[in-house]
């Protein structure tokens, strides 16, 4: 899950990473008040999860509480690559004398984390590490002692952080590590982190992704999710229990497995050449159970993409036999009822398979379609789509 800068600055205050005071506000005369309670120049800040806000018009400076009104006129509502500004932050301003760049991140490469660090911040890190890849100091943290004090020191050196600053800089690491473990965190970026003129290191933006597979330890981080800004059909798999993501293609894929879901997209994307380009139209893992209430809930979420033009059913028989998941598609369709209009292509293999085809083929369903094989059921999913 990421989260909203704002979202990511109060996190950052629970651990004492030294930061700006910072007020939310999601109208225009919100956003004078809390220019007016901060005092001096401020920055209005679009709270979108999407880089690149600045140039995009979502960041403006105010001097003045009426010149933050006018700037919350122009953020409110813009439109940052798809992304609608519903809220915006109005931070305290900074004098700012330099700008740093700290990111520590899950390397899944090497099975460890990674700390980025380099004193040229204020650009984007893609941007930094294609331009000028000497200026990165990239460092292996390991995950079994993490980021201590003599870490970060080791940290600031490799990237060539001035002698005087290392001693305070490195307390800052430190805490920023603190953020990444202590909320099970995948990311803890800060871009800048910055010097200001009165000498003092400070987070002035922040991005944190937090590990989802953790959630059981941070109930509190149920109230950092903002379902309004979650697509419908993610949010209706989440409470299903379903593992969905959106893509954008035409034919909707179910399998049971991450590992067989994927190979799918990949089969139907190759038949699709051969259909007018047609492409998968989603992720959905229904995992290791298939009965008739999870095949209509999967089935729900993925007919109610209006993209979707037919769907393709691909599962391996294990735990959950053949005939067991042929019976749920066959029951999900009596549960949807008229819901149900998008032909399925079903591919049942594994075990119990020939009891699962007899069941399908008994229904003669007008829906079902049957496919003996991947290829021929991704194929036959691709060509229904492109009608």
């Amino acid at each position: 899950m990421d989260l909203y800068e704002y979202q990511a600055r109060d996190l950052f205050e629970q651990y004492e990473v030294p930061v700006l005071a910072g007020i939310i506000a999601d109208t225009p005369d919100e956003v004078r008040a809390a220019a007016e309670r901060l005092g001096g120049v401020v920055v209005v800040k679009a709270q979108v999860k999407v880089g690149g806000r600045g140039k995009a018009g979502g960041v403006k400076v105010a001097k003045t509480p009426d010149e933050a009104y006018e700037a919350a006129k122009s953020i409110l509502g813009l439109d940052i690559k798809g992304h609608v500004v519903k809220r915006v932050m109005v931070a305290a301003g900074a004098r700012i004398a330099q700008e740093f760049y700290f990111s520590v991140l899950l390397d899944r490469a090497n099975r460890s984390y990674l700390s980025l660090t380099s004193v040229e911040g204020g650009m984007e890190i893609e941007q930094l590490a294609v331009e000028k890849p000497e200026a990165l100091a990239r460092i292996e943290v390991n995950p079994l002692t993490g980021v201590d004090k003599a870490a970060a020191v080791e940290i600031a050196k490799a990237a060539n952080f001035p002698e005087e600053l290392v001693d305070q800089v490195s307390d800052v690491f430190v805490k920023l590590y603190d953020v990444y473990k202590g909320e099970d965190a995948t990311l803890v970026e800060v871009n800048p982190l910055v010097l200001t003129e009165e000498g003092r290191i400070v987070a002035l933006d922040g991005k944190v992704s937090l590990d989802e597979n953790a959630a059981f330890r941070h109930p509190n981080h149920a109230e950092l999710e903002d379902t309004a800004a979650e697509d419908p059909l993610e949010l209706k798999a989440k409470e299903n229990d379903l593992n969905y993501v959106k893509l954008d293609g035409e034919v909707g894929i179910i399998g049971n497995g991450a590992g067989l879901v994927m190979s799918t997209l990949d089969v139907v994307a190759y038949a699709g050449e051969q259909h007018g380009g047609v492409k998968p139209a989603n992720f959905l893992d229904i995992g290791g159970g298939a009965s008739a209430e999870v095949m209509a809930a999967g089935l729900d979420v993925i007919l109610g993409d209006a993209q979707v033009k037919s769907v393709f059913v691909n599962v391996f028989g294990g735990i959950t036999a053949c005939d067991a998941v042929a019976n749920g598609i066959v029951k999900a369709l009596e549960i949807l009822g008229d819901a149900a209009t998008k032909p399925l292509v079903v591919r049942l293999d594994g075990n119990k398979v020939a009891e699962g085809r007899e069941i399908l083929a008994a229904a003669a369903h007008p829906l079902i379609t049957l496919a003996a094989t991947m290829d021929e059921g991704a194929d036959k999913a691709a060509e229904l789509a492109s009608k």
